[in-house]
């Protein structure tokens, strides 16, 4: 079932710093990937690792899948590609697993009578089927929760305002600590590392035509599961309607008025935020 694209987005979280969000489209398939901010010095050629890891993950996903492989194989010759163009630019093999590039992912490739989804961390899909019938697909709405409490904690905890300039520094034993334990176990990461294929998170989703998707990255549907100015229902309602970069304009008034995450505890004032909306058709 092809997908129509209705609109697309994509915004730095600051205008002077790489946006490491990207996304990607086909007339079957589009995803969406958000880069995790690096926590040490860069290891590759560019703008910042996590850029690189979003959008060489999205340019190969694609290209992939257009060439005809099934979603499951496209990501795992991706993420081959990833290992091998990292192992190959890199100017130093890491020495600890926090300075690997990863990225969350949300990829909707058509199948018979829906399509599959894959995510990996907190990007996650919206499927609108009718009026008020809408399905929440991945991990963001869950995991953000406990994102918002973590950095309240440590906020706490070091006497800082949670989103405040200066708290990188901080931040990072923290942060670094809970990276590491990334690609092990449970946690699985788009990365280049051709083993992650084997764990990511997977669904055939049932749709018909007519049915919209919205993929997006956790900095744009932070408007819902962070800021509480919608839920799953009226964001999409409010996509459908009026577009997404209205929605954008409202995310960056929220956080602009609470700078310092006081309100809305966070690690950084503004994310980049990534979002496709799409159609079955």
């Amino acid at each position: 079932m092809p997908f129509e694209i209705l609109d697309t987005l994509s915004l730095p979280g600051d205008p002077y710093k790489p946006n490491d969000d990207a996304f990607g489209h086909i007339d079957t398939a589009a995803v969406v990937l958000d880069g995790a901010t690096s926590l040490g010095d860069p290891l590759m050629p560019g703008e910042s690792d996590a850029a690189w890891i979003a959008h060489f993950g999205a340019r190969r996903l694609m290209a992939h899948a257009k060439d005809g492989d099934a979603p499951k194989d496209a990501l795992r010759h991706t993420l081959a590609d990833a290992e091998k163009s990292f192992k190959a630019l890199r100017r130093r093999a890491p020495e600890a697993m926090w300075e690997m590039p990863y990225a969350s992912m949300a990829f909707a490739s058509q199948a018979k009578g829906g399509f599959d989804f894959l995510w990996y961390g907190d990007c996650a899909g919206l499927l609108h089927r009718a009026p008020g019938e809408v399905e929440v697909l991945g991990e963001s709405f869950a995991k953000k929760a406990q994102e918002s409490s973590r950095a309240a904690r440590l906020a706490k905890e070091m006497k800082l305002a949670p989103a405040s300039r200066t708290n990188l520094t901080e931040y990072l034993p923290a942060l670094r600590k809970a990276r590491s334990h990334l690609n092990s176990g449970s946690h699985w990461a788009f990365s280049p590392d051709a083993q992650a294929a084997e764990h990511v998170s997977s669904k055939r989703v049932a749709a018909g035509s007519g049915a919209i998707l919205l993929l997006a990255s956790d900095g744009f549907l932070a408007l819902a599961t962070d800021y509480g100015r919608y839920t799953a229902h009226t964001l999409m309602d409010k996509a459908i309607a009026k577009g997404l970069g209205i929605l954008a304009d409202e995310l960056r008034e929220i956080e602009d008025a609470d700078p310092q995450g006081h309100k809305h505890p966070r690690f950084k004032k503004s994310d980049d935020a990534t979002a496709v909306l799409l159609k079955l058709t």
